[in-house]
């Protein structure tokens, strides 16, 4: 529907003022149904805030794209906190270095800026099983976002550990969160569990006490409010640009006659899939839309949104190493590691045409920050890298590369590796022996690949079909016969091959995760193969499972600590790349494109960047934020390509992003 057709900044508009009994001289935030408005401090207010997703940022960019949206006229900053970001394993966490959540509020607080947080427990955000943790699944009897009292367990005991961090920082306490979301757009989910609703109530009322406004956010979809309100809770809605404003509006008044009106997605941009082209939304319209919406009165969060609901960038950010999630729409839909959705603040951070519109529909209702807008960050097109097969070079040589336009040549040190020569690298446990195959939440792997590995029960001297049951590749397999790439199997795509081979030949699927569903179904998303393979139709049986920790391996210095065995073939399949540049003297952000590459993940000093899929598309290039690149010392890159790399494999830097739609991809890799 229109309503939902854009992608959405996070601009809350509201158009009402809280009523408050409190004196000047005490903080509070409320709701005024009088008035029809908040009230801030005992003064009528309204926000204009903006989304952006600290997880999806690197650290050290924090303050420049804060201080941008500061500068834009924002008043606000609407933030989601991802569980599975923090709590990796069950009651295992991190909150250091980017995911130090903490210091992110605290300087949201420091530049003056108030914030609306999205705790969840499920945020969606087309991030990763919508931020719920994959641990979840290993009990794969699991009702989520339900009252099934293992859910219910697990969420208790992350909120005790989140919503303390939490409640120092509301306006309440002296700090800069005016209010709090509780779930995300749950009536368009199908359970539509009050009870679910009413424990999360109650633990965010005992956890953060009764006086920080609690609120909800849905479409204005009049079956989605039903299930997703509330009483006790503030209901809220959503809508892009090309709504009736006045109409969605409407909707938010069928469940709350009386309080402001508040519009906590407000669709700026749309997301990327893979396979699909390249979106982006007119700056006019938005900023149309945005000056309709004040007129009102409203407040609003400007974010950048996907179909059907709300997802909300004022800055969008990347979704680095495994984070992206994906949407179901009669199929999967996986989400491109780039989160630039077209929104006012480049996936770099740049201030685009949109922003500037923004900016000036806002300075007719409010006064702007004083001082210029802060320019793009610097970008630098460090040129072409080679990467080679190790045979070519050997332990200690290097091998010439250069920049295309400073005609430089920084060392580089060349490595090469299939990758099912490195399993004892990757799984130093050793494989799980199954007589059937496992999933990846069987065997507690959340994010990445897995290899199956098995053998030929008999000879095939004819071509003899191996297939999967339909859905039962999650989402997608590289298939080894002897070590040699045969093909890809694909989730909703092509799920037999035809192999030959004599009795006791290997055998081995390489098996990728390319993210869980954040939003669109109603089952949960496991990943691997879940179901038996064929051989014309006869059960393969007696599996080694290897779950990969490539990343570990990679952190921890490999390849560059051993050099991987060279072999004479290996262009076509699964395999690793590695090489080294250097920077001349600076560490500038840049984006990496893959000539003749077909699908993959790459590393930069052991950061994961996240995957390319060329032949695919849109996404052309990664990002890499200068802040992982080191100057005055080789920079080490780390490519494994899962189909087929160019005979010549090549890198070329550049200073600016490149898309389009190649839809060519093949499941064999060629010449």
């Amino acid at each position: 529907t229109a309503t939902m057709a854009l992608p959405a900044l996070p601009l809350l508009l509201a158009a009402g003022l809280l009523h408050t009994q409190a004196s000047p001289s005490t903080r509070s935030f409320q709701l005024d149904y009088e008035h029809n408005c908040f009230r801030k401090d005992g003064v009528p207010f309204r926000y204009i805030s903006g989304s952006i997703h600290y997880a999806r940022v690197p650290r050290p960019a924090w303050r420049d794209r804060l201080l941008k949206m500061y500068m834009s006229g924002l008043s606000t900053v609407q933030v989601y906190v991802p569980w599975n970001y923090h709590e990796i394993l069950p009651g295992v966490y991190d909150f250091t270095g980017n995911r130090d959540v903490e210091a992110f509020l605290d300087l949201t607080a420091e530049l003056g800026l108030l914030v609306i947080l999205r705790p969840g427990p499920y945020i969606c955000a087309e991030w990763e099983m919508g931020g719920l943790p994959a641990w979840l699944l290993w009990k794969p009897d699991i009702i989520l976002r339900t009252s099934d009292p293992a859910y219910l367990a697990a969420v208790d005991s992350w909120l005790h550990i989140l919503l303390p961090k939490i409640k120092p920082r509301l306006y309440q306490q002296g700090g800069n969160i005016i209010s709090v979301q509780v779930e995300n757009e749950y009536g368009s989910y199908y359970a539509c569990d009050y009870g679910y609703l009413r424990y999360l109530l109650g633990s965010f009322r005992a956890l953060l006490g009764s006086e920080v406004l609690l609120f909800t956010t849905d479409s204005t979809r009049a079956e989605e409010l039903r299930c997703g309100t509330l009483q006790g809770l503030y209901a809220t809605v959503d809508f892009g640009p090309g709504s009736n404003v006045t109409e969605a509006f409407g909707a938010q008044r069928r469940v709350e006659p009386k309080g402001p009106l508040v519009n906590s997605e407000y669709y700026t941009g749309w997301l990327d899939y893979w396979g699909e082209a390249h979106t982006s939304t007119s700056a006019t319209w938005v900023a149309r839309g945005l000056e309709d919406m004040l007129h009102l009165g409203a407040s609003i969060n400007m974010q950048v949104v996907s179909w059907q609901r709300a997802q909300y960038m004022f800055h969008g950010g990347t979704n680095f190493a495994y984070w992206s999630g994906a949407d179901y729409k009669d199929q999967y839909k996986p989400v491109t590691t780039s989160y630039d959705y077209d929104a006012p603040l480049s996936e770099a951070g740049d201030p685009t045409e949109k922003l500037f519109a923004i900016r000036t529909v806002i300075s007719k209702f409010q006064p702007l920050p004083l001082g210029p807008m802060p320019p793009a960050t610097p970008k630098y097109a460090y040129g072409r890298v080679a990467l080679w097969k190790v045979s070519a070079y050997s332990k200690g040589r290097t091998a010439p590369a250069w920049h295309c336009s400073t005609g430089q040549h920084p060392s580089l040190s060349l490595q090469y590796a299939d990758l099912l020569d490195v399993l004892d690298v990757l799984c130093p446990s050793g494989p799980i022996q199954s007589q059937f195959p496992l999933t990846f939440e069987a065997v507690k792997q959340a994010h990445g690949f897995v290899v199956y590995h098995t053998q030929l029960p008999w000879d095939v001297p004819d071509p003899a079909m191996l297939g999967a049951p339909p859905h039962s590749i999650c989402d997608r397999g590289y298939v080894m016969l002897q070590k040699e790439y045969q093909g890809t199997l694909e989730r909703d795509g092509q799920t037999r091959l035809h192999v030959t081979g004599r009795a006791g030949d290997t055998l081995d699927i390489l098996l990728e995760n390319m993210g869980r569903i954040s939003f669109g179904a109603n089952t949960s998303d496991f990943k691997g193969l879940l179901a038996n393979l064929s051989l014309n139709s006869r059960p393969l049986s007696n599996w080694l499972i290897y779950p990969l920790a490539i990343d570990t391996a990679v952190q921890q210095g490999w390849p560059y600590a051993a050099l991987p065995k060279s072999r004479s073939g290996g262009r076509v399949g699964p395999a690793f790349y590695t090489g080294t540049f250097e920077t001349p003297g600076i560490a500038w952000d840049t984006f990496v494109t893959f000539p003749g590459w077909s699908k993959g993940l790459m590393w930069i000093n052991g950061f994961n960047l996240g995957r390319y899929w060329t032949c695919r598309g849109p996404q052309q290039t990664l990002f890499v934020p200068g802040s992982v690149l080191h100057h005055g010392h080789p920079n080490n890159i780390t490519v494994l390509e899962l189909e087929g790399a160019p005979l010549t494999p090549l890198l070329l830097f550049l200073d600016q992003p490149l898309y389009n739609r190649t839809l060519g991809c093949s499941t064999m890799a060629t010449e």
